[in-house]
């Protein structure tokens, strides 16, 4: 049977049509439809596009790169286009990361599930694959992209425009030298296994060689005792040390052999190191490990700022898009503004904007059926509601219809606790956070309010007028009083009451754990400044919403590490827009099953706590962290139209955490290798309150005449960090890995002997 990708996909009839090539329309718009010509490459993983069938073809995307295909059913963009096109005909492809959809229409049904069940069985495929089938893959990649006459071998010619595009520089005298030693059927050119041959001896590791002959007593082979030596003393692995040396022998050992005699060869070592077990990040903190049972208000929370924007927020898109890509990144709370719409549906959009509109139940529909697909764990629709009593009436019935179960609408038991409920309480909920009617009508905005009274208007609601708003044309249209609020909508909200805050003392004297209160990051950052100690008390027992400030029109971040030590829990974040504020964001939920809750240190959970975040005194012992950056490893290209430049690659090492505590280090930049450059160079950090730090590794490429560039990051909890010698594999600006790239360091922390005092 014939076989793609060296042996491992078998060729199914879809895979078939799909390299033969099919007509399809691109679609990005009501107005831009175009036909092009899609075909699967040869080597099954990436798809090429044309004008036309024979037309002079460039790629289009490799199938790593794709997250999912959707029927056309689910595109807004192909539902507008309905009388055109049969929705069976079109469908999506909705790629990772912040790269924006690709949709199509087929010239027939049939087409349509040809390709959508080929480019599902790829993904699945890609997706799990093992690390040698992923360093496979690279280099067929790279085979490809070197192979310029498309024959299937690589002169020397080849080889060397390939060593500058895998950003190789190296003496001609040498790399031929290599070229010949693996070109074993001295063709004057390398095929398949040769080239991998060549990789290989271009990949000696003699970094890893020489700590591999450190452990050894022979230099062939670590016994299961020297093994477990390097586990105790460089791993800080402990008491677990001896049954962990099998299995990780057991797991990475290439002969069968070694596995018997429980020995590991130098390729077994280095594909233990270059592993998940091998990896900075502890793969203990990647599962749900933490208590899921405490209330509501002591865990961090994964939060959106204006989720329905692709885009800035003066003249962006809203899409629906954007609450589906929130929620499946671990996102549990989402803010959705709601005005009145035409024909008495209610619309979503950035008000007083150019931004587009969504119709509302659409962002329900899409709430609906993406909410628990990557977390159990609760979401919050946070509301702002701008509607007339008539369109509130048909917000509620959206929620109530399109969520049915899902929406919680009563406290849990019927009862009304002393606390919020847990995570775990209310798994598989949707809770909605907004306004609601008082008890009562008083003269004050802040009167209490008991669960299951009759209730009338909040008077702070009353009292609002909208701002003026700018039309699509730019006239200014009257203000008008705010609407009052639909007791049906107010019935909604349980334990997420919004309201005004006006100082700790009121919120102590006036509110109850079920009201939240949100905060400006300038508010917030004053309050942090002003009583950042009863800021954290606040926290320990309400509910704290801060999102960004309304200058940020192109959806820039602020650094949410300054609100989390402050123990904000929902520190909203424009998810759209990737940068360093983004990467904080996704290493701090990165661990615990990426479930979008991380349990806050128990300094900010504690009632009585006097911790400070401007001055804090760390009921812990400060620690010192010593971190030697070793080398690199297959860094890509900054700019892949710059084929003859090479980059000269430095490391930074970033600690987010404290005022004291946040600082960064860098190497020396090593110049024109981004294949393997050493470094070899040592930092270290003093860390007061480990605690809340968050470490982000960053390289870049030194630039003498401007500010260097990014070539990829990672970024984690404190926590999560693993002692020894690790690999840290390298992530994309919008968080994608970047696979093989990587860092090689070995990390050492130690407790100050002394009390931890700013």
């Amino acid at each position: 049977m014939a076989y793609l990708l060296q042996g491992r996909l078998p060729i199914n009839q879809d895979l078939l049509l799909m390299q033969k090539g099919t007509l399809m329309r691109k679609v990005r718009s009501k107005s831009w439809k175009k036909l092009r010509f899609f075909r699967l490459q040869d080597d099954g993983m990436t798809v090429w596009h044309a004008r036309q069938a024979g037309g002079r073809a460039k790629p289009s995307f490799s199938i790593s790169d794709v997250d999912t295909v959707r029927e056309g059913h689910e595109s807004e963009l192909l539902r507008n286009l309905a009388e055109e096109f049969p929705l069976e005909q079109g469908f999506t492809i909705v790629f990772h990361g912040r790269r924006s959809n690709l949709d199509l229409v087929a010239n027939s049904v049939q087409e349509a599930q040809t390709w959508m069940q080929g480019l599902q069985l790829l993904v699945s495929f890609v997706t799990n694959m093992d690390q040698q089938e992923r360093l496979d893959q690279w280099l067929s990649d790279w085979f490809q992209r070197g192979d310029k006459n498309q024959d299937g071998r690589m002169s020397f010619g080849e080889v060397q425009r390939l060593l500058h595009l895998m950003n190789v520089e190296m003496d001609q005298e040498y790399a031929f030298q290599l070229f010949q030693t693996a070109d074993t059927s001295q063709s004057g050119t390398l095929e398949g296994e040769e080239f991998v041959e060549f990789y290989k001896s271009l990949t000696q590791r003699p970094e890893v060689q020489e700590l591999f002959e450190k452990f050894s007593s022979d230099g062939q082979k670590l016994t299961l005792l020297e093994f477990v030596d390097f586990l105790q003393e460089e791993q800080k692995e402990g008491e677990q040390a001896s049954d962990l040396a099998l299995e990780l022998i057991d797991r990475y050992e290439p002969s069968e052999s070694g596995k018997l005699r429980h020995v590991l060869s130098m390729d077994g070592f280095l594909g233990y190191l270059c592993s998940k077990d091998g990896d900075i990040f502890n793969p203990t903190c990647y599962p749900l490990y933490q208590d899921m049972t405490q209330p509501l208000n002591h865990y961090y929370i994964n939060s959106s700022h204006n989720t329905y924007l692709v885009g800035d927020q003066l003249c962006g898109q809203s899409s629906v898009e954007g609450y589906i890509r929130a929620l499946k990144r671990g996102c549990r709370c989402v803010e959705v503004d709601i005005w009145d719409g035409p024909s008495g549906e209610p619309i979503v959009y950035h008000g007083h904007t150019l931004t587009s509109r969504i119709p509302f139940k659409d962002v329900v529909a899409a709430i609906g059926q993406y909410a628990f697909q990557t977390s159990d764990y609760p979401v919050i629709l946070s509301l702002e509601n701008h509607c007339s009593w008539e369109q509130q009436e048909i917000i509620v019935r959206h929620l109530t219809e399109i969520l049915g179960d899902q929406l919680l609408t009563t406290t849990l038991d019927g009862q009304l606790l002393t606390q919020l409920p847990s995570p775990e309480d209310l798994r598989r909920k949707i809770l909605v956070k907004g306004k609601k009617l008082m008890a009562e009508e008083e003269e004050e905005p802040e009167a209490d309010l008991e669960a299951g009274q009759e209730a009338e208007l909040d008077l702070e609601a009353q009292l609002e007028s909208e701002p003026q708003e700018l039309s699509p044309r730019g006239e200014d249209k009257k203000k008008k009083p705010k609407a009052i609020l639909c007791p049906a909508l107010s019935a909604l909200v349980v334990y997420l009451k919004a309201v005004t805050f006006y100082s700790f003392t009121h919120s102590r004297e006036h509110y109850h754990f079920y009201e939240t209160s949100s905060f400006s990051e300038t508010k917030a950052k004053n309050l942090i400044k002003e009583a950042g100690d009863e800021f954290v008390q606040h926290n320990t027992w309400q509910l704290s919403r801060v999102y960004p400030s309304g200058l940020r029109t192109d959806s820039s971040n602020y650094n949410p590490q300054e609100f989390w030590n402050a123990g904000c829990q929902m520190v909203a974040m424009n998810m759209q827009t990737a940068g360093l504020e983004m990467d904080l964001c996704d290493g701090l939920f990165r661990q615990n099953a990426g479930c979008g809750y991380v349990l806050k240190p128990d300094f900010l959970r504690d009632a009585q706590s006097s911790f400070h975040p401007e001055r804090p005194i760390s009921p812990f012992k400060a620690q010192t962290l010593i971190i030697q950056v070793i080398s690199g490893q297959q860094l890509p290209k900054v700019d892949n139209t710059k084929e003859q430049s090479i980059v000269d690659p430095l490391v930074r090492v970033e600690i987010f955490g404290v005022r004291p505590d946040t600082t960064r280090q860098e190497t020396s930049y090593v110049e024109n290798n981004g294949f393997n450059p050493y470094w070899g160079q040592t930092l270290c950090f003093r860390v007061l309150v480990p605690e809340l730090a968050l470490l982000r590794f960053v390289v870049k490429d030194y630039d003498w005449k401007s500010r260097n560039d990014f070539i990829g990051q990672y970024t984690l909890p404190w926590s999560c960090m693993q002692q020894g010698y690790r690999h840290i594999h390298l992530l994309s600006k919008d968080g994608l890995s970047l696979h093989p790239a990587s860092i090689f360091v070995h990390i050492c922390t130690q407790e100050v002997l002394e009390e931890a005092e700013s």
